[in-house]
């Protein structure tokens, strides 16, 4: 059994897409992080860390949004979310994932022109392509959810990144994106500006 602990509109909303998109047996858990139920006794005893999200495997806590989406395509193949029988293909998504987690995340801590300058990296890199690797994959899933935060907190003006916002609009006509982001909307965001 799979158990889902999260916080609405935070990295958590990654996994929480996947989760949507595979379908398998789960649960999810809701945390507000208003009222530090990410730092309670017993969350903290799954995750010392008391970061979200955390994905409960049978029990066995796995963190880190990259580590979570790379179990769920590798354990839901069907799901296609990861290139099967070709290592190079499955390194882009390596790659892009961790371009994403060391140099998108941490931008916009840095001040809005470096995270404008990250982002348009990030959209040369992506280019003309539908998705990361050429097809749909948990890079989508991960790179969808910092430009979702980036676009509907800072709004950049239209046009600013492209080929982004093109991937942005093709995310959200997912059925596993809208599931999610209606869920999650429903619970409530708690991000800050």
């Amino acid at each position: 059994m799979l158990a889902l602990y999260f916080s609405p509109g935070t990295s958590s909303m990654a996994p929480h897409i996947a989760l949507n998109e595979l379908k398998p047996d789960f649960e999810t858990r809701p945390l507000s992080l208003r009222r530090k139920e990410n730092r309670s006794p017993d969350y903290l005893a799954i995750n010392p860390e008391g970061t979200v999200p955390t994905l409960l495997i049978d029990g066995r806590p796995l963190t880190e949004v990259a580590a979570i989406l790379f179990y769920l395509a590798r354990q839901c193949p069907e799901g296609r979310l990861l290139p099967r029988d070709d290592p190079e293909r499955e390194a882009h998504v390596v790659s892009w994932m961790s371009f994403i987690a060391a140099t998108l995340h941490p931008a916009r801590r840095q001040g809005l022109d470096h995270a404008r300058r990250i982002y348009t990296l990030a959209d040369t890199r992506l280019g003309g392509n539908d998705w990361a690797v050429g097809e749909y994959s948990i890079a989508d899933i991960h790179l969808f959810r910092l430009f979702w935060r980036f676009k509907n907190s800072l709004k950049p003006p239209n046009g600013e990144f492209p080929n982004l916002e093109q991937h942005y609009a093709r995310m959200m006509a997912r059925p596993a994106v809208k599931q999610t982001i209606e869920i999650e909307n429903a619970i409530g965001y708690e991000l800050p500006a």
